[in-house]
Parts: C-alpha cells; sequence; structure tokens
C-alpha cells in the first residue's frame, strides 16, 4: 500500500492521504488490478481496506484516510463493512476520518446499488467521495441522485486548464455547482505550477498530484508546497 496527501493550501495542511494499492514489492496500480478477477474481487476489496487502515495506524496518519472502494464487490453494504469498521475500532482509527471514494477501475452495473451503498457508508459516519467527477458514470446524473461530502476533478479535466479556456469554463461551472450543494472539491493529478495557480485562483483549496508529493510505498511521503 502506498499513500499520496491530498493538501489545503489555505493553511498547508494535510487535509487526508489517499491509499493506494501496490504489489507486495511495490509494483504499481496497474500491475495488481490486471489480476483481480471476479472470483477475487470481494476478499481484494476487503484485504486493501483492512490493509490501509492497518498502515494508517501504523505510519500515524494525520487527518483522513481515503480508501477507494469497487462498488461491484460490495453485495451488502451493511455486511460488507464489517471487517473495516472491526479493524478501525481495533488500530483506533475514527470512522469519521474515512473517506469512502468511488472508484473507476470498474464498470458500474447497478447505478441503484451505487446509490444504497453511498446512502448506507454515510449514515454510518464515513465521508462520501466521488472519484473523477466528469468522467464515466461520475457525472451530473450521480450527482442529481446523491450529493456526496467530496468530488473529485476529473484528471483529464484538469489537464493544461491554464492555458485551455473551455476547461476552465468547465470547471468553474463545476465549483459552482458544488458551493450551491455544498460539496467539497478535491483537484487531482496535479503536475505543473500553472494547473495549480489556474485552479487556485478559481477557488480550489485543495490539491493532490505530483507537483506536492508523489506516493510513499508503505511510507507518508514528504511534501513540496509552491510558494504563494
Amino acid at each position: 500500500m502506498a499513500f499520496q496527501p491530498i493538501v489545503d493550501i489555505t493553511d498547508r495542511s494535510v487535509f487526508a492521504h489517499e491509499a493506494l494499492v501496490r504489489g507486495v514489492a511495490g509494483e504499481g496500480a496497474g500491475w495488481v488490478l490486471s489480476r483481480v478477477t471476479q472470483e477475487n474481487l470481494y476478499s481484494f476489496d476487503q484485504a486493501c481496506r483492512v490493509t490501509a487502515l492497518n498502515w494508517s495506524a501504523q505510519l500515524q496518519l494525520p487527518g483522513r484516510l481515503s480508501i477507494n472502494f469497487m462498488p461491484n464487490a460490495v453485495y451488502k453494504p451493511e455486511l460488507c463493512i464489517r471487517a473495516t469498521l472491526a479493524t478501525a475500532k481495533r488500530v483506533n482509527f475514527p470512522v469519521e476520518r474515512i473517506m469512502f471514494e468511488v472508484t473507476e477501475q470498474e464498470q458500474v452495473e447497478d447505478m441503484e446499488h451505487l446509490l444504497q451503498i453511498l446512502r448506507s457508508y454515510r449514515g454510518m459516519g464515513f465521508i462520501t467521495a466521488i472519484d473523477d467527477f466528469g468522467a464515466a458514470y461520475a457525472g451530473l446524473n450521480l450527482l442529481a441522485d446523491f450529493q456526496p461530502d467530496v468530488i473529485k476533478l476529473d484528471m483529464h479535466l484538469i489537464r493544461g486548464i491554464d492555458a485551455d479556456s473551455v476547461r476552465q469554463v468547465l470547471v468553474e461551472a463545476t465549483l459552482q455547482i458544488c458551493r450551491r450543494l455544498n460539496i467539497t472539491v478535491i483537484a487531482e493529478g496535479i503536475e505543473t505550477l500553472g494547473e495549480y495557480t489556474a485552479l487556485r485562483e478559481m477557488g480550489v483549496t485543495l490539491f493532490q498530484g505530483y507537483l506536492f508529493a508523489k506516493p510513499a510505498f508503505q511510507a507518508l511521503p514528504p511534501i513540496s508546497f509552491p510558494a504563494q
């Protein structure tokens, strides 16, 4: 498991760390996910959650822990969450500091099932997040039915935004929607100072990407904040 920080530029603090799957020898997420099948999907999803919490406790992770989950691996939210709750209790990690992100690694087969999971997790006290907002299912149709606590702007939407007026209009409109719905926005995949500056000027305060820190395997990486 690797960890990458999500930073708050208003006070240069850590908003959260996202747990990113890695192989036992540090192999990348693509290598690991290519070995996930329908038969081992549930056990893989459960193992990722437990491993993320165990390492978070061992590393004394500050702020929130963001965990990606696969909706198709959750057959009943109240049953599939048991191992997560038990591990959180064992390592003394508060539920309200756990953020569940809907991952884009698989196609959602049943939208109503996804909504049921998100509503159930929110009812249990978890933070809910929609990853890659603006891509695939993670768009306005989903937002109309469920308003998460957090959305993460799709990386493709913000790539080169400092020099792309169309992307600027789309992101500004998304930010306005989120403000009115009281949804927190994270810009992920930030790689350049230009992207960061453009988004900061639009009012974004939470960022994730190589500009700040690369993921660290079984460790919390040092953070580099751009000059104000």
